[in-house]
């Protein structure tokens, strides 16, 4: 800024050395002594006129130099300009040359605009100061408050969590009730927020909660399986915040605290008997909240969606995700896995492996090395699920034995095998104890002719024989070819010398 008033006043008023100028003014000796030269050339004195300003007295010592007010530049939209930047491969640059078009006379220069934009920027109130890209990330995290929801017939109050998304680009916030934070209903949350903003985003950015993230890590975090299936399924990337660093999401942090004093503050008086009902409510007011205008952009939420995010955002796929509950099993040695008190059936050959078990809704998928070994359908009862190729080659041929098979084998002997291997299948609480005497009985026909054996198995009815070893007892004695014994119907004598009776007892 030009001291020429200063200068003038300290010289003709004050009386003042160029020297004792130049110390006051900080201007060089040989800038005072021109100036004043020129002032006794124009022939100025002190005070001067009261109709000379400072551009008139600069014209006058300066009459070559640019004294026009720096007022001349037009200002930049800044809020529109910071917009703008969120999409997509937009530069300052490509903005400083559409500005310097709209106003080629009065433009700023290209270091000039990116000094006053970052000026500019510095002023707005933001606790981390990122450019989002339009379609680029999505923040997902819970409220800490809660809302209590009545069982009307018990009276128990349940405390429903609050899920909360936003995206980055847009702000435009989504918000939803749900019974917990397990991993069920944080996967369905995620599915209802992307049904909601009618697309996905490149990324998700998730707090380090357990159901999403099995083990948090500043650098490499594991994600949960289940996750990581939502994910591909979505085609996008989970890229949670780093641990105690609140900055990394901190679009999340805002949107958490206008759900709460937006929505749950105004919902505080209300009393709510079902998680539908409240998030019936949350819907009308989250909607407002997303036409609620900014303070400090143009527009509103819902209005920078439609103009930024909606168009980058890329496509639905074609089915929802439907969740699957993937847990790492051991196979027993009896070939099946445990699933929640359910066994399935696996190959035998995987017994000792640890494979991978998706659970879904209504079938059991299971993986070894990202292939697929079994599957079943999902039972929800105790109980034991078996595909018969999965089991050794003789616990196959065990498991096709049947009642009806012994018995038509027996058939095919003789009437009095059918008859003795009947009775041991009805004499014990369940057939399949039976089967292994039975199966030694009938296996008897490769060492006898059926005959003895027929004949074998009359003696051992006649005589309640019920033991196998007896029959082969039989069998290896020849009994079965002596010629049968008719009984005796011999009656005793009644008075003999040999029998006492009571007369001979006194």
């Amino acid at each position: 800024m030009r001291k020429i008033r200063d200068i003038l006043r300290l010289r003709l008023a004050g009386g003042l050395s160029i020297r004792q100028i130049n110390a006051s003014t900080k201007v060089s000796i040989g800038a005072v002594q021109k100036l004043l030269t020129r002032a006794i050339e124009l022939g100025l004195g002190w005070p001067l006129p009261d109709e000379l300003n400072d551009v008139q007295l600069a014209r006058l010592f300066y009459p070559d130099a640019d004294t026009r007010s720096s007022s001349r530049f037009q200002v930049a939209d800044w809020p529109t300009i910071h917009q703008e930047l969120k999409f997509k491969g937009m530069t300052k640059q490509l903005l400083w040359e559409e500005y310097t078009q709209q106003y080629p006379n009065r433009c700023y220069s290209y270091s000039q605009f990116c000094d006053r934009y970052r000026h500019w920027h510095g002023l707005q109130k933001r606790s981390m100061r990122q450019l989002h890209k339009a379609g680029e990330k999505c923040f997902v995290d819970y409220c800490g408050q809660t809302i209590p929801i009545i069982n009307a017939d018990s009276g128990e109050i349940h405390e429903a969590e609050i899920f909360v998304a936003v995206l980055g680009a847009s702000n435009k916030t989504f918000a939803e009730a749900t019974w917990s934070q397990q991993l069920q209903d944080w996967l369905g949350s995620h599915v209802r927020m992307f049904d909601y903003f009618g697309g996905c985003t490149t990324m998700v950015v998730p707090d380090n909660l357990r159901s999403g993230v099995s083990r948090a890590c500043r650098y490499d975090p594991d994600i949960n399986p289940s996750y990581q299936q939502w994910a591909e399924h979505y085609q996008v990337a989970v890229v949670p915040a780093r641990p105690y660093k609140p900055k990394d999401k901190a679009k999340a942090e805002v949107a958490v605290q206008i759900v709460e004093r937006w929505i749950l503050a105004r919902l505080r008086h209300h009393s709510f008997f079902s998680l539908a009902e409240l998030n019936q409510c949350i819907a009308v007011l989250l909607e407002e909240l997303n036409q609620k205008p900014f303070k400090q952009l143009p527009g509103n939420r819902q209005q920078a969606f439609e103009y930024l995010d909606k168009p980058a955002l890329m496509p639905l796929p074609r089915y929802p995700y439907q969740y699957v509950h993937i847990k790492t099993v051991k196979v027993n040695i009896d070939y099946h896995v445990q699933y929640r008190q359910h066994h399935y059936s696996v190959p035998h050959q995987y017994v000792g492996e640890k494979l991978e078990l998706h659970a879904g809704e209504s079938l059991v998928t299971i993986y070894f090395r990202q292939q697929a070994v079994a599957s079943h359908a999902r039972s929800y009862k105790p109980g034991m699920t078996t595909v018969a190729a999965h089991m050794p080659t003789r616990h196959r041929k065990h498991m096709q034995w049947t009642p009806g098979r012994f018995k038509n084998w027996a058939r095919d002997i003789g009437p009095e095998v059918l008859k003795w291997v009947d009775r041991q299948l009805k004499s014990r609480a369940h057939p399949e104890q039976a089967y292994k005497v039975c199966l030694g009985l009938l296996n008897l026909s490769r060492q006898y002719p059926a005959q003895r054996l027929n004949a074998a198995c009359r003696i051992a009815n006649g005589a309640s024989l019920n033991r196998l070893k007896q029959i082969k007892s039989i069998l290896k004695s020849n009994r079965d070819r002596l010629p049968e014994q008719l009984e005796l119907q011999a009656e005793l004598p009644q008075n003999h010398e040999n029998i006492r009776g009571p007369r001979d007892y006194h």
